[in-house]
C-alpha cells in the first residue's frame, strides 16, 4: 500500500465535511482514480456520502464501498489495492502486452503490440460475438473474489453505477441493492470488445455513452453538497491529432466526455435559475463542484487503457495521489464552503 502522506495530520482538526465522488471510466487508467481515492481516504474529516461511477469508475466505487462497509477507510484502501493487484495478476496471461522495444523505451502504449494491432483491425469487421462466442470476461471472477455483493447491498455509502441500454440508448442507473458482477461488467462493456451484458431481459453497453459518470443521483439522493469529480479523459488537447490512431483516440475522449459536459452545463444553468426557496431548487442552487484531474493523461493513448502491468498501475496510482494532494493543498479549504470548479465557464458560447 502507498505510504501514508506525512502531511495527512494537518487536517485532522477540521470539522467533518460530507462529500460524494463522481468517478469517470477509462480502463486501466482507472488506477489514477485509485490513487486519488487512496489519498483522500487518509483524511478522517471527509465523510463519504455517495459515489457515482461508470466503467472503471464503477469498479473503483463498488470496491471502495464494500471495503469501507467492512473496515472503514483503512478497509477501503486495502480493498482497492487488492483489487488492482488481482487485475494486474490476471493481465499476466493477457495477449495484450508491450513489445520489448516499448519496454526498453519506457513507453506504456500497446500501439506496436502485434496482438493489439490485429485485434484493433479485426474489431472493424468482426464483432465480439464472432471473436468471443462464449462471452467470457476475466473480470467476472475478479469481481466475485473482491466484492461481497450482499454486504454491498446493505452498505451505508450510496452507490450509483451507470450502464447504457442498447435498445433505448438511454443510461440506466443501478443502486446498491441492484449491483452484481453483471451490472459492473455492463458498465464497462465496450461493444467492440465484449458482448452486451443482459440484465433482467435488457442488454447493456458501457455506461460512458450515457453518463461518464452520472451526476444527477448524487444531487437528488445524497445529503452532501460537495461533489468531487475525478476525471480521467482529457477535456482539451493542445495539438490537432493527425495520425489515424490519434484521431480515433481523440474521438474516444470526446465521446466519453460529451455526456458529462452536457450534464455539467445543465447543472450550471439550473444553478443560475433555481429557486432556493423550494426543495428542488435548493438542491441545485446549493451544490458545490470540485474536480481532480492530471495532464499526465495527455501522454497516454487509447491502447494504454488495456495495459494492466503492475508497474504501470502503480505509476498511475502515484500520479493520482499527487493530484489529490495538490487538490487538498490548493482547494481543500473550499470543501464545505464553495465550489472550486467554476461551472459557469462551461456556459461560455452556449
Amino acid at each position: 500500500m502507498a505510504a501514508e502522506n506525512s502531511n495527512a495530520h494537518r487536517t485532522l482538526d477540521r470539522e467533518t465535511c460530507s462529500v460524494d465522488f463522481a468517478l469517470q471510466g477509462g480502463g486501466s487508467h482507472g488506477a489514477f482514480t485509485w490513487g486519488v481515492l487512496d489519498r483522500l481516504l487518509e483524511e478522517s474529516w471527509l465523510n463519504i456520502d455517495g459515489i457515482s461511477g461508470t466503467s472503471a469508475g464503477a469498479m473503483n466505487a463498488a470496491v471502495l464501498v464494500d471495503g469501507h462497509a467492512e473496515g472503514g477507510a483503512a478497509g477501503a484502501r486495502a480493498a482497492l489495492e487488492r483489487y488492482w493487484r488481482n487485475v494486474s495478476r490476471a493481465a499476466l496471461l493477457s495477449p495484450f502486452q508491450r513489445t520489448p522495444l516499448d519496454v526498453m523505451l519506457g513507453r506504456w502504449t500497446l500501439d506496436t503490440s502485434p496482438v493489439f494491432v490485429a485485434m484493433d483491425l479485426m474489431s472493424r469487421v468482426l464483432s465480439p460475438y464472432d471473436l468471443n462466442p462464449a462471452g467470457s470476461n476475466p473480470l467476472h471472477e475478479i469481481l466475485n473474489q473482491n466484492i461481497d455483493f450482499d454486504r454491498l447491498a446493505r452498505a451505508p455509502i450510496k452507490l450509483f453505477v451507470t450502464a447504457t441500454n442498447v435498445r433505448t440508448g438511454r443510461g440506466h442507473v443501478f443502486r446498491n441493492v441492484d449491483i452484481s458482477p453483471e451490472v459492473l461488467l455492463a458498465s464497462a462493456c465496450l461493444p467492440t470488445m465484449f458482448q452486451a451484458v443482459e440484465i433482467n431481459g435488457e442488454s447493456y453497453w458501457d455506461g460512458g455513452y450515457a453518463g461518464n459518470p452520472t451526476i444527477t443521483p448524487l444531487v437528488r439522493e445524497c445529503t452532501s453538497k460537495d461533489t468531487i469529480l475525478i476525471q480521467i479523459n482529457p477535456i482539451e488537447r493542445p495539438e490537432i491529432p493527425r495520425s489515424a490512431r490519434d484521431i480515433l483516440n481523440r474521438l474516444n475522449e470526446v465521446s466519453f466526455n460529451t455526456v458529462l459536459m452536457k450534464e455539467l452545463r445543465m447543472i450550471a444553468m439550473l444553478r443560475q435559475v433555481a429557486d432556493p426557496g423550494n426543495c428542488e431548487g435548493a438542491l441545485w442552487a446549493g451544490m458545490r463542484i470540485h474536480r481532480i484531474s492530471t495532464d499526465a493523461m495527455l501522454a497516454l493513448g487509447y491502447s494504454s487503457k488495456l495495459n494492466a502491468e503492475w508497474e504501470f498501475l502503480c505509476m498511475l496510482r502515484d500520479e493520482g495521489r499527487r493530484s489529490a494532494e495538490a487538490f487538498l493543498e490548493r482547494d481543500g479549504k473550499c470543501l464545505g464552503q464553495r465550489s472550486s470548479f467554476d461551472l459557469d465557464t462551461l456556459l461560455d458560447g452556449v
